[in-house]
């Protein structure tokens, strides 16, 4: 199936060509007020330094509450080599013949400084480059210039105004299901609510179900209510192939349960797949031990289902400040998919990439806030209902030749 564009507060789903491929542009000499050609992406190397940066699309936007897609920021990467930690980066953008002066970041442990930048001005993109000055031996040095041309419209939008869910949405898993590990909980209509700007998923009370579920965790066994689970996804009606794709979201608080947006390939993921699960972000509940927030993909080795990823290591460093937190405050969560790697992200900062394995299939996206028995367990049923919000997905397509 060929991707369809979702435009927000839509009821209908429309055929829209690819996009733009993605070009990488060779460096400018430092200092050149010539207007650069379209790219998202450049290298320069002079003098034993080197300077690759990489503008991605509106993947930054952290606040308590609901906003326009449209006003979040361009994610601006500039990896520097050799590393200083420390060193002053300064992001200019091009205004008319000349470059001012718009941001500064310093380079961390990686050799990275990262930007949130403007992706348009009056409709028009905007060209981006970096400076890093000279700093502890090493003379001051000016990358190439990349654009925002890729990022200005997205494939795929999703805002959730209205009050009701857009039918590019469907429900899934609305049986219990023992081999899912979810004997005790399943999909249902009940659980999803739109609103104010939000999509709401929730996990609830299954008030139909009668008598009490037995969940079974390694330690221990449990009787708990049955459960209702927002749980949806665009299987039927979008799925696109290399891109980025991303989610506002402001996730539960409480374990017992956990928030995700994840991708599944057409067909789902099964053995002899080109296809595989990829788990762009689940949240396992404030003061969760290892900080709540994991990134996996899971794919097929013959017979055999690998899962590769792990826990987002010293996860509150992706917070914006100590009075921030996964459940007070929306965050932008995101997978960059290229035939070579897949990278996530949280308001366009990198948090784990992988070129192990890469899926080759058209994926579709999910939204989910799942009660799975080895956790659900730990949600006394006086604590229901829990809630995730999602104020907007996007996806932008970068297919290839």
């Amino acid at each position: 199936m060929s991707a369809r564009r979702v435009l927000a507060g839509s009821v209908a789903a429309l055929l829209l060509p690819a996009s733009l491929l993605m070009s990488t542009e060779a460096g400018t000499a430092a200092g050149s007020g010539a207007a650069p050609a379209a790219a998202s992406s450049s290298a320069f190397t002079k003098a034993g330094q080197k300077i690759s940066l990489e503008v991605l699309p509106q993947i930054v936007q952290q606040g308590r509450g609901t906003a326009s897609a449209a006003s979040a920021k361009a994610a601006v990467t500039a990896t520097i080599k050799p590393v200083k930690v420390g060193r002053p980066v300064v992001l200019e953008q091009l205004q008319g013949t000349s470059w001012k002066k718009v941001a500064k970041a310093k380079q961390d442990k990686a050799g990275r400084a990262q930007f949130a930048a403007a992706v348009s001005k009056g409709g028009a993109a905007l060209t981006y480059r970096v400076t890093a000055p000279s700093y502890k031996g090493l003379k001051s040095f000016t990358s190439g210039s990349a654009d925002t041309s890729q990022w200005l419209t997205p494939t795929f939008s999703d805002e959730f105004s209205g009050s009701t869910l857009n039918p590019v949405w469907s429900m899934r898993g609305q049986d219990y299901e023992p081999t899912s590990k979810r004997k005790c909980s399943k999909g249902s209509p009940k659980a999803v609510k739109v609103g104010g700007g939000a999509l709401r998923l929730s996990v609830i009370k299954d008030k139909s179900a009668k008598g009490k579920c037995l969940a079974v965790s390694r330690k221990v066994k449990k009787k708990i209510s049955y459960r209702l689970n927002g749980h949806i996804g665009t299987q039927d009606a979008f799925n696109f192939k290399y891109g980025v794709a991303a989610a506002r979201i402001k996730m539960q608080k409480l374990q017992g349960q956990h928030a995700s947006f994840w991708l599944q390939p057409v067909g789902e993921n099964h053995p002899g797949s080109d296809g595989h699960e990829i788990d762009v972000i689940e949240y396992f509940g404030d003061k969760h031990p290892q900080g709540g927030l994991t990134s996996f993909i899971h794919w097929y080795k013959g017979q055999r289902l690998i899962k590769t990823g792990s826990w987002i290591k010293d996860s509150k460093s992706f917070l914006k400040n100590k009075g921030d937190g996964w459940s007070k405050n929306y965050h932008v969560f995101s997978v960059q998919w290229t035939p070579k790697a897949i990278i996530m992200r949280i308001d366009g900062k990198e948090t784990w990439r992988t070129s192990a394995r890469v899926s080759k299939a058209q994926q579709y996206l999910i939204l989910s806030l799942l009660a799975s028995d080895y956790e659900a367990l730990e949600m006394p049923d006086s604590k229901l209902p829990q809630h995730m919000y999602v104020d907007w997905v996007r996806v932008w397509e970068t297919p290839q030749a």
